[in-house]
């Protein structure tokens, strides 16, 4: 069955398609959604003014504008050391570094709400898949607070947001907090992600898989499981207090203030990528339908270390045309049995996590051969002695460009 295809991205897809090399890397967005199909663009565009800060008209009544603009003016101070410190140097870097050609589906697995880094490692990406245990969230909620509830919802996400615009990353007992509440945890990440480089949200429906196919829910399927709970993804995780509903997401978004731009496409995925939950999934159909993809992984707790993430491993090293992590992605023992060739930048003395003696002394070795590639930038963990660092995985023979038209 062929992915989804937006209507606002048909010319755009089609001129994709008129050049793309392959079949798997022809973009094909999600079709246009039946009447009947839930439609919570309205809400994303609320949190998007008042918790994500985007855009700059006026804040909607009956919100306590006081409130949001003292939020708003602490967070634009995030955003430009965000800028300063990541977005442009990253952008600098990976400007010389990233390969053209690249297929335009990424995927982005142990991807909490990091939509933003996606974006700025791939500027042409039209499809961006996340992958995580957290769920995408209730966008209905913050329209429903008073005053209190307000300032102390966004005083919340002011703290666990901090992670990803200071660090580029989130912890994952900052993660949980926002499992519950007003504000939704991932949604927001993902907003903020699109205010910081100048995107703005055009479309937000949430789905669950028709075998490897996104199936958009229903007006009727939301008020259906409007009593069901989303049930954590991992034991060790909590358990949201908002409906099932909200779990797998849809977010369409396009270059802010421009209404020829391109519409572009983020799916995020709640799922526990380990073996057991992964390996046979409908969500395993659905990645390996892309065909091939570029990749990433940062801060992912070293669990494509483990045998017991064998399959999302293997699915990586299987359908990447390129790849970028810091150590928390393939280990050199499994790269080279796939044949795939690892250029390190930074420096590496060791995993920032315990973990794998074999692969940290792979890592090791790897890092230690010349030439010293520098970083100027932390992406995901530092390791052990504080040291940033960043790696390339690649298929031994890089993927051709696709002809000029």
């Amino acid at each position: 069955m062929r992915a989804p295809v937006v209507v606002a991205a048909l010319t755009c897809a089609l001129a994709v398609a008129a050049i793309a090399p392959a079949r798997a890397e022809v973009l094909e967005p999600p079709p246009p959604a039946p009447t009947a199909v839930a439609d919570f663009t309205a809400q994303a565009k609320l949190l998007f003014r008042v918790a994500a800060c985007g855009g700059t008209e006026p804040v909607p009544a009956p919100f306590d504008a006081k409130i949001v603009d003292a939020h708003c003016a602490e967070m634009q101070k995030r955003f430009v050391r965000f800028r300063q410190r990541y977005v442009e140097p990253a952008q600098a870097l990976l400007a010389t570094v990233r390969p053209a050609g690249l297929p335009t589906r990424v995927v982005y697995p142990f991807g909490g709400g990091d939509l933003v880094s996606a974006l700025v490692v791939y500027p042409d990406a039209r499809e961006v898949t996340t992958i995580s245990l957290e769920h995408v969230g209730d966008p209905t909620r913050l329209a429903e607070l008073d005053r209190r509830q307000l300032r102390a919802s966004l005083s919340l996400f002011r703290e666990v947001v901090r992670g990803l615009l200071v660090n580029n990353d989130s912890a994952s007992e900052n993660m949980r907090k926002l499992e519950r509440g007003a504000v939704p945890g991932q949604l927001s990440f993902f907003l903020t992600g699109l205010a910081v480089l100048g995107y703005e949200p055009v479309g937000l429906r949430y789905f669950v898989l028709d075998g490897e196919s996104p199936r958009y829910l229903t007006n009727a399927d939301v008020a259906s499981l409007a009593k069901s709970r989303a049930k954590r993804k991992k034991g060790s995780w909590v358990d949201t207090d908002f409906s099932e509903a909200f779990t797998h997401a849809e977010l369409s978004f396009r270059r802010a203030g421009d209404a020829t731009a391109p519409v572009l496409v983020h799916r995020h995925f709640a799922a526990n990528l380990a073996d057991d939950g992964f390996v046979g999934s409908a969500l395993q159909q659905h990645l390996v339908a892309k065909g091939k993809v570029a990749a990433m992984t940062k801060a992912a707790s070293y669990l494509l270390w483990l045998g017991s993430f064998s399959g999302i491993r293997d699915y990586l090293m299987g359908h990447l045309a390129w790849m970028l992590s810091d150590s928390t992605g393939i280990p050199p023992r499994f790269a080279r049995k796939a044949g795939l060739v690892q250029t390190p930048y930074g420096r590496f003395t060791g995993s920032y996590l315990p973990a794998g003696q074999g692969d940290n002394d792979a890592f090791r070795a790897l890092w230690a051969r010349p030439p010293r590639r520098p970083l100027r930038f932390r992406f995901g963990y530092p390791d052990a002695a504080g040291n940033v660092h960043m790696l390339v995985t690649a298929p031994a023979v890089a993927p051709a460009s696709p002809p000029t038209p």
